[in-house]
């Protein structure tokens, strides 16, 4: 789950990390009140979406009167914006934040990530802020510092100084650092984040460091604990078929493919999307139904993956281990017959009550093209997608 800038900036607020004075605006009148009330003659109109990359976009304007800031509200609320984020459709602004300006001597890059690899929380920071990290990443590698968080003993003092040092905080400045650093890793810790960025983090001309931007994404399976963040959720920022799957539980991640994929377990997802590739398909969706599919759910599935027009085909993948083959085989002849299916269905059943499930689809007198395995099923669905 994503969340705005302005919203993860009050996160950064409630543990003293320092940000620019700022309102969140709905309306280009909101946005003016706003800058009044800020009191600047300097101000800055930032698009509110969930991308970055917003002011190579024109998604971020500098205003000197309240008039400049009438204008850049009217240009950006509204507009479809498009970075190397959102993709060449881009994203309608529907929020805006208005910021006091700052006076900016220098940018570093700070951002938290989970290493997989490592099984820990990596710390990156660089004194390049203000561009992008896998540019720089790319181009000048050195560039980057990283420190692997233990995760007993948290980001320990000499870690937080030491990366500090190497991005070029002046000593002056380096107990701010410091007090931010290990800020910026408890709300990491103790929100249950799955990236933490500031980008920039800037030192003012009065070596003040403030967190001029902020970008937080949080581990789904962790929102349970936190029903303040998901009251943060902004549904138009998502892509509602997505956001119609979580309603019915079900993992859902739209392709451009038109070979619809429908399997339980996240694994044999991924393996399913590949062997189509194998055999010269193009999956439409990843769609992971978990363990306990029920005829309902595997309805909702099938509504889904039929919302996308490019779609000629389906294939049904499915291991029967805790989920028995003749449950999803009742629940697919049963979807099928409710949405009235008209694409061409293969379905691969394997393990408990196979054959049983197998005589489910035969008597159902449905168009359902049996396959006895992964390969047989990739190379029906993907003949059936292209006739």
């Amino acid at each position: 789950m994503k969340i705005h800038e302005y919203q993860a900036k009050e996160i950064f607020r409630e543990y003293g990390i320092a940000t620019p004075k700022g309102i969140a605006c709905f309306s280009v009148d909101e946005a003016v009140n706003a800058a009044r009330q800020l009191g600047d003659q300097l101000c800055v109109v930032k698009a509110q979406i969930y991308a970055g990359g917003r002011g190579k976009g024109g998604g971020v304007k500098v205003a000197h009167s309240l008039e400049e800031v009438r204008q850049h509200a009217n240009a950006i609320l509204n507009m479809r914006l498009v970075t190397h984020q959102t993709g060449p459709e881009g994203r309608i602004v529907r929020r805006l934040l208005v910021e006091q300006g700052v006076q900016i001597e220098k940018e570093y890059y700070i951002g938290l990530v989970v290493d997989r690899r490592q099984q820990r929380v990596c710390l990156m920071a660089s004194s390049e802020g203000g561009m992008d990290i896998e540019k720089v990443a790319v181009e000048t590698p050195e560039k980057i510092h990283k420190v692997v968080i233990d995760p007993v003993a948290g980001l320990r003092e000499h870690e937080a100084y030491d990366v500090a040092q190497k991005i070029g905080i002046p000593s002056d400045a380096m107990q701010q650092a410091y007090e931010l650093l290990r800020a910026l890793y408890q709300i990491f810790d103790e929100k249950d984040a799955s990236l933490v960025e500031v980008n920039p983090l800037v030192l003012t001309g009065d070596k003040r460091l403030i967190a001029l931007d902020a970008k937080m994404n949080f581990d789904d399976n962790a929102l349970f604990r936190h029903p303040e963040i998901v009251e943060l959720r902004d549904l138009d920022e998502e892509d509602p078929i997505e956001t119609e799957a979580s309603k019915h539980e079900l993992s859902y991640i739209p392709l451009d493919g038109n070979i619809g994929c429908l399997v339980n377990g996240a694994g044999l997802a991924m393996a399913t999307m590949d062997i189509i590739k194998l055999y010269g398909g193009n999956p439409a969706n990843f769609l992971d139904v978990g363990g306990g599919a029920t005829a309902e759910k595997v309805t909702e599935a099938f509504k889904l993956m039929l919302r996308n027009s490019k779609l000629q085909a389906i294939l049904v993948n499915i291991f029967g281990g805790i989920m028995k083959c003749d449950v999803i085989a009742q629940g697919v002849v049963d979807a099928a017959r409710i949405v009235e299916l008209s694409v061409p269905l293969i379905v691969r059943l394997e393990g408990t009550n196979m054959e049983l499930g197998k005589k489910i689809l035969k008597e159902s007198h449905l168009a359902i093209i049996s396959a006895n395995d992964m390969a047989d099923a990739a190379e029906k669905v993907v003949a059936a997608a292209n006739t």
